[in-house]
């Protein structure tokens, strides 16, 4: 299991659809989910990405990992404000996302995973 690519219309059925309701966050996601915004030439994505894809295993069920690349889908990157890549968007399954800017160690983002997605509340 790896990360999977996301593009607008993708984004639309799996995560929220923000064109029908721009000033409500309507997660429509089945598992909370973690959307890293990259770009290939990004060198700290590249380092990333292999570490998103062992997430995206450990988690399998769990967690749904996608990530958008911002230089195709710049409506995406614009809608969240995305300044500087990588940043990671945590979605949970209530509540408010959280955003995260850089490529983040692993144990951090397992504890960001643990306490934002996974905690019960």
């Amino acid at each position: 299991m790896s990360a999977v690519h996301l593009t607008k219309a993708d984004f639309l059925t799996r995560v929220a659809k923000y064109e029908a309701n721009p000033n409500e966050w309507k997660f429509l996601g089945e598992r909370p989910a973690l959307i890293d915004f990259y770009a290939t030439w990004c060198g700290p994505c590249k380092m990333l990405a292999p570490v998103l894809d062992e997430l995206a295993d450990e988690y399998a069920g769990q967690v749904d990992i996608y990530k958008v690349n911002v230089d195709e889908e710049e409506e995406l990157a614009a809608l969240f404000g995305i300044r500087s890549v990588p940043s990671l968007l945590f979605v949970p399954m209530n509540g408010t996302p959280q955003m995260a800017q850089g490529a983040l160690p692993k144990k951090n983002l397992k504890e960001a995973i643990q306490n934002v997605l996974l905690k019960n509340d």
